[in-house]
């Protein structure tokens, strides 16, 4: 069986956090990849991490021919080229545990998407908590959300079974739009509950910073907008609602959150939101 796994990898302004990025992947216990490292700030990223000591045949090189053209526009340039079964993501500023790949792709031979639990990290590497961590479950695309409650560039999926594009006019929360495309051939995921993927939480990013919560807001209410058009038709019947009650929920809680971040710097969002899910996630 063919276990080969391409690994997508936008770079902008990377320099500072690619290397550790790239020898997480370097360091997986599943030798079986490719990363497709796709410039968009006009850098040579195989000179950047030539400079850092690293270099890998298994490294491709990219670009968007551009500046600042958006990781969903790389992240689609680098799927229209890959060849495998199995593809999967990673941020330049996040990383992968070395069970990481192994996981996922016995995980693939059940379900054609699969996600894992997470471990949340400042940028001075310190862990601030896990998220989705537990026991191994099959999820249905409705359930998703209500406990992967945090990213979901920590996805791995069969590209046979189901594949899609990311949605470069989308600010942000481009991860789910591209999830629940993934799911309209597939009613389930697998959900890994070890923190096989370190999600850094950057000071500055799409989901942090200075009018993060106008944007959010803003996203979160045309993603339900679609949702309510019929724009992502699930396999899962039932996901759609679903998924709106959770996009409904977790857009309740932007206002809040800024106002409790001004009182408590360094606050989670996740830590906002988790406390309000009350609703059981397993089958």
């Amino acid at each position: 069986m063919d276990t080969a796994v391409s690994i997508v990898m936008p770079a902008y302004n990377a320099v500072a956090t690619i290397g550790a990025a790239v020898a997480s992947v370097l360091a997986q216990s599943h030798e079986d990849w490719q990363l497709l490292i796709i410039s968009d700030d006009g850098r040579d990223y195989a000179e950047v991490l030539a400079g850092q000591g690293i270099a890998d045949p298994r490294l491709r090189f990219l670009s968007t021919g551009r500046v600042k053209a958006g990781a969903s526009n790389a992240r689609n340039i680098a799927l229209d080229r890959i060849a495998t079964r199995y593809a999967a993501v990673l941020d330049a500023d996040d990383r992968y545990k070395p069970q990481k790949l192994a996981r996922a792709v016995a995980a693939l031979a059940r379900q054609p998407i699969v996600s894992t639990a997470l471990e949340v990290m400042s940028e001075d590497g310190r862990s601030l908590r896990t998220v989705a961590a537990g026991p191994d479950r099959v999820l249905r695309a409705g359930q998703h959300k209500w406990l992967n409650f945090s990213m979901d560039t920590m996805i791995a999926w069969d590209r046979q079974a189901c594949d899609a594009r990311y949605d470069p006019e989308l600010p942000n929360m481009t991860d789910l739009d591209f999830l629940m495309k993934l799911y309209r051939t597939s009613p389930a995921s697998f959900h890994i509950g070890e923190p096989l993927h370190d999600y850094v939480k950057l000071s500055v990013s799409m989901s942090n910073g200075p009018g993060v919560t106008e944007r959010m807001i803003a996203v979160k209410t045309l993603l339900l907008q679609r949702l309510a058009d019929g724009y992502y038709p699930m396999a899962d019947e039932e996901a759609a609602e679903s998924i709106s009650e959770f996009l409904r929920l977790s857009r309740s809680c932007e206002k809040p959150y800024e106002a409790a971040l001004a009182r408590m710097p360094g606050l989670l969002f996740e830590d906002q939101i988790e406390p309000l899910l009350g609703r059981p996630f397993a089958p």
